[in-house]
């Protein structure tokens, strides 16, 4: 199973590895399939705006949502992150790896990215996921701790990644 995953130790930096990770693919040619985050700090000081760009080229939707500077709940909006998904989901077919910016909550619970992972495993790409340490025992129970874990580096996360897209290239 090529699955491998990071986490970076700031608020956000999971986020921003990925996002290079996947301007570096496409640079260099490749099509990654998948979801980079990107966030947006607020000028009223309340939480930041999450978007999400769907690999290689967008469009970019908000996946947060505005519940006011007091709130203290979940501001993900499932209905848009759940739109990512099936945008992804269509794009599997031709990309050479799926990058998914995070296992969060929605996916811990059964939702969200799990079936696309599990898609793009099948069709013999890469997959490369953001986790926080939250969720990690969900996922690593989702991949029955078959996941490699990856230092959040651009460097190393672009080498396995180009690695593993080669050697998948060889075996079909």
């Amino acid at each position: 199973m090529n699955i491998a995953y990071t986490m970076a130790p700031g608020r956000g930096d999971t986020d921003l590895v990925l996002q290079k990770v996947a301007q570096a693919l496409v640079a260099r040619g490749l099509r990654p399939a998948g979801t980079a985050q990107v966030n947006t700090e607020r000028p009223d000081a309340g939480p930041c705006d999450m978007d999400v760009i769907v690999l290689p080229d967008g469009p970019r939707i908000r996946i947060s949502q505005s519940l006011g500077s007091a709130s203290r709940g979940c501001r993900l909006d499932p209905e848009a992150l759940e739109g990512a998904v099936g945008l992804v989901q269509g794009r599997l077919p031709g990309s050479d790896c799926l990058i998914v910016n995070k296992f969060g909550k929605h996916e811990a619970e059964g939702r969200g990215f799990r079936a696309v992972i599990a898609e793009a495993l099948d069709l013999g790409l890469p997959v490369l996921v953001g986790v926080n340490a939250l969720n990690l025992p969900a996922f690593e129970a989702f991949t029955g701790g078959l996941a490699r874990p990856l230092a959040p580096d651009e460097t190393a996360l672009i080498g396995w990644l180009s690695g593993t897209i080669g050697r998948a290239r060889q075996v079909a």
